[in-house]
């Protein structure tokens, strides 16, 4: 039975998904659009909203819980500098994901997912 165990396992362990939705994020927060498959995007989507709702905040506990998931030093500079404060005053809804069609290799279904200006 699969009571309370809510999203995609994308056929990982759960310290594989970790870190793909880690990889994920950081390559998201840098580019701010990445392409990847449809359920790679659905499950990234609520990772880099509290990411992002994190850094709203700005302080020093939000900075070293974000740290935890963006590894690198730009990525979370960039994170509480940048991402932060142009999402001071919207409540949330920070990404948009867009549906681009399917890989040529494997008929998967890829989505680019993207972070909403202002």
């Amino acid at each position: 039975m699969r009571h309370r165990k809510a999203g995609r396992q994308l056929r990982r362990t759960s310290e594989q998904k970790l870190a793909l939705m880690r990889n994920l994020a950081t390559s998201l927060i840098e580019a701010e659009t990445i392409e990847t498959t449809e359920a790679k995007a659905k499950e990234l989507r609520p990772f880099v909203e509290k990411l992002i709702t994190k850094a709203k905040t700005g302080t020093l506990h939000s900075r070293r819980l974000a740290g935890r998931h963006v590894q690198k030093r730009e990525a979370a500079d960039k994170l509480f500098q940048v991402l932060g404060p142009r999402y001071q005053e919207r409540a949330g809804g920070y990404t948009r994901i867009l549906k681009t069609g399917f890989r040529k290799g494997d008929g998967a279904e890829l989505a680019r997912i993207e972070l909403i200006q202002g």
